[in-house]
């Protein structure tokens, strides 16, 4: 053979051995099932808003009219939680309430270590080194989008159920996927080729605990984040956190370390503003990583009259871009923007006889957070945002922003919400909503 034959002759035969060392190098079981649990939620190609851009939902009902089944059409269409702060929900047909909200919900956040240029000893904490958490609003972090957690509760009735699982020693698993990246250069020709042809997942993930066990805290340091003004202690998961997800996330390597944090539950932080007193409660308001409240009810009618007024920039305009915890349906377009009380009602076993009271506190006020479409984890430059800015800048309380949803604050600590309970108002009244207050800072005009 001419000594000039090219290489690549004597690497074909070679070629199904390569592939077959990839396949088993890259392959993993994404569905493994943590030992004694059952995952949470709907099947990852179920959904409740299989229909929500269906018009029918923009029209409005009477809050006493029912549909051909006989069924309250004011009603719940679909839950959510979101477990790890700006990274993709969990679609529930049930949710547990509990003082922060939703089980499970934004219960984990990602960090940056942040070192500002000039600090000393006596300044204010967020002018020291410390921790922020980060979501959506970072342009360079808009794929978090991406990161899909699953939630794996213990489950007494499975087969492989015992208390001395480490699994139900941390009161379940969460399994996190994100996208792989193969990277650049000749090393990554064969994740690529593995990709493409199918041989490999194009998603990672990685297990962490949903709370730490009792014996193993000691690996999870308590750390202060700074989250807006407040700097709970959370339990630092770093540890858990694989060298390809921090290359997800920061590939270029230009922003400061990263990590995840989960909730101590000893450190919620407490609600004040447009909250409800504990002395009207019973208990006090809380919440874990949260922007502002425990709960986010927003009304489908609302969306679509938004989404009609920018469909040409953004023909599908989810109503998932919105992360709210409740979606109702049957309500006008911002029919809710006057709602003070809720009842939740339902007929099912296990619900509260009479239903139960939420305080719809204040309006959701808007960033530009929305404009991140969740399936691509792509930002489009203006919209929602600027429509909502036009048309929806109608809270006295910060009308520099728009409003759109509402922030609740549920009446009992502990419930059950199911997909089709009934909502019926109970109060109705003016709103207005209460910025975040630096130190010393009093309100004005409230």
């Amino acid at each position: 053979m001419n000594s000039c034959t090219p290489l690549a002759i004597y690497w074909l035969p070679l070629i199904p051995i390569a592939l077959f060392l990839i396949s088993r190098n890259y392959h993993h079981c994404a569905e493994t099932h943590p030992k004694g649990c059952r995952k949470l939620g709907l099947p990852h190609n179920k959904t409740n808003l299989h229909d929500e851009f269906d018009p029918k939902y923009s029209k409005g009902v009477p809050e006493n009219h029912t549909d051909k089944q006989g069924l309250a059409s004011w009603r719940i269409k679909a839950l959510f939680a979101y477990p790890i702060k700006s990274c993709a929900g969990v679609e529930l047909d049930v949710a547990e309430v509990v003082p922060t909200g939703f089980a499970h919900d934004r219960q984990f956040c990602f960090a940056e270590y942040i070192t500002p240029k000039s600090c000393g000893a006596g300044d204010e904490p967020s002018q020291q080194p410390h921790w922020t958490a980060r979501t959506l609003r970072d342009g360079e972090l808009c794929k978090m989008a991406l990161i899909r957690p699953e939630i794996w509760v213990p489950d007494p009735t499975a087969n492989d159920y015992s208390t001395e699982l480490e699994e139900v020693k941390s009161h379940g698993v969460m399994i996190i996927h994100y996208p792989r990246v193969p990277g650049t250069g000749i090393r990554s020709l064969p994740a690529k080729l593995g990709m493409a042809l199918g041989l490999i997942s194009k998603d990672l993930f990685f297990r962490v605990p949903l709370s730490p066990p009792e014996d193993t805290k000691s690996i999870y340091p308590s750390t202060s984040v700074k989250i807006w003004k407040d700097f709970p202690l959370a339990y630092d998961y770093a540890l858990h956190l694989p060298p390809s997800l921090h290359h997800f996330l920061n590939p270029a390597g230009t922003r400061g370390p990263l990590t995840l944090f989960r909730v101590n539950p000893a450190h919620h932080r407490e609600i004040f503003r447009n909250a409800p007193p504990k002395e009207q409660l019973g208990f006090q308001a809380v919440t874990g990583f949260a922007d502002a409240y425990p709960l986010h009810l927003l009304n489908i009618a609302s969306v679509q009259d938004v989404a009609g007024k920018c469909k040409s920039d953004t023909p599908k305009l989810t109503i998932r871009r919105f992360r709210a915890n409740i979606i109702v349906q049957g309500p006008a377009a911002y029919e809710e923007d006057h709602w003070k009380r809720v009842r939740i009602c339902s007929s099912r076993s296990g619900a509260e006889k009479g239903g139960v009271e939420v305080h719809t506190v204040c309006r959701t006020i808007r960033c530009r957070l929305p404009n991140v479409d969740p399936d691509t984890g792509v930002r489009h430059p203006v919209e929602p945002d600027r429509t909502l800015k036009k048309w929806r800048r109608v809270d006295r309380g910060d009308l520099t922003n728009a409003a759109l949803g509402m922030q609740a604050v549920p009446a009992v600590p502990e419930f059950r919400v199911w997909v089709g309970d009934e909502v019926e108002i109970l109060e109705t009244g003016e709103h207005c909503y209460i910025k975040m207050l630096k130190p010393g800072e009093e309100v004005e005009g409230v």
